[in-house]
């Protein structure tokens, strides 16, 4: 898929989105990326049943009255992705790896935040940062993000998703919308998952493959790790190793989304080479 065929592919399944979100929700498409934080806006005297977190102390002390802050919403929003390129994202059959599965999802969601006047911007990594485009405004902007997405060669093939979130966390000073996309093969990012759902409005896109869940029998074969470029021989015919690694995957994909779940964040689960369209409508009507 040459770049043009990937930019009518992403549009083709955006119109799917928003058909499905406006059919069914009778309302504005707009509305899921519409800014959600508050901004200061101006100040007023106090009046009886005003929160009094509102108070503005240092104009109040003055001795002309109690004050408290007004403020308006942000119209604009700041949209962005973090990807995981890393070598695990390579599973798939016929072509339909997790990472383009990603790609095709973060580039639906980037087409639909340039139809809103969002600020968009996008980082992939390994266990680095392999492109970085930092959240700008405007069509062209946009579909540079898009193009230069569906370009992404990773260098590395290791996956640090601490130094991702690190990264996401320290380069977005105000509140904005996250999606991480990842199939969170990965220890010890859970702390900075949080921090990320408690500063921004984060929504986990977390992808799987068919083979992760259910290797068919083939008896003692060689498996290869292209993370840790090591191979282990397993038999893959017995009903051990079929259990331990359905379960595997189960454990990782209910921890992800009770997480989410508990710290109000997002959680959407893609199989790569599947129709995404569901899923995303699912999320969009989930947020509205």
């Amino acid at each position: 898929m040459d770049i043009k065929a990937f930019l009518t592919h992403v549009v083709q399944l955006e119109i799917r989105i928003r058909k499905a979100i406006n059919t069914q929700m009778h309302g504005n498409f707009s509305s899921v990326f519409k800014g959600s934080g508050l901004e200061f806006s101006d100040l007023r005297q106090y009046h009886y049943g005003d929160d009094v977190r509102h108070i503005d102390w240092n104009t109040s002390s003055k001795g002309h009255g109690t004050f408290v802050k007004l403020f308006k919403e942000e119209k604009e929003q700041t949209v962005f992705f973090l990807i995981d390129v890393s070598a695990s994202g390579t599973v798939g059959r016929r072509g339909n790896s997790k990472i383009k599965t990603l790609k095709e999802v973060a580039g639906v969601l980037a087409f639909a935040a340039i139809q809103e006047a969002s600020h968009l911007g996008f980082v992939c990594f390994s266990d680095k940062n392999e492109k970085y485009m930092p959240p700008a405004m405007g069509k062209k902007h946009g579909y540079k993000v898009i193009s230069e997405l569906f370009r992404v060669e990773p260098e590395n093939t290791s996956t640090d998703l601490k130094a991702g979130l690190t990264f996401a966390l320290q380069t977005l000073k105000r509140k904005s919308l996250l999606f991480v996309l990842s199939d969170f093969i990965d220890e010890g990012y859970e702390d900075l998952l949080r921090a990320a759902a408690l500063k921004h409005d984060l929504v986990v896109l977390h992808t799987l493959d068919q083979q992760e869940i259910q290797l068919p029998s083939m008896g003692i074969i060689p498996i290869y790790d292209p993370e840790r470029k090591r191979t282990t021989w397993v038999n893959t015919s017995t009903r051990g190793f079929k259990q331990l690694l359905q379960q595997q995957v189960k454990n990782r994909g209910g921890e992800l989304k009770e997480m989410c779940k508990k710290w109000h964040a997002d959680y959407v689960e893609l199989r790569s080479g599947e129709d995404f369209v569901p899923a995303l409508v699912k999320l969009f009507n989930a947020r509205r």
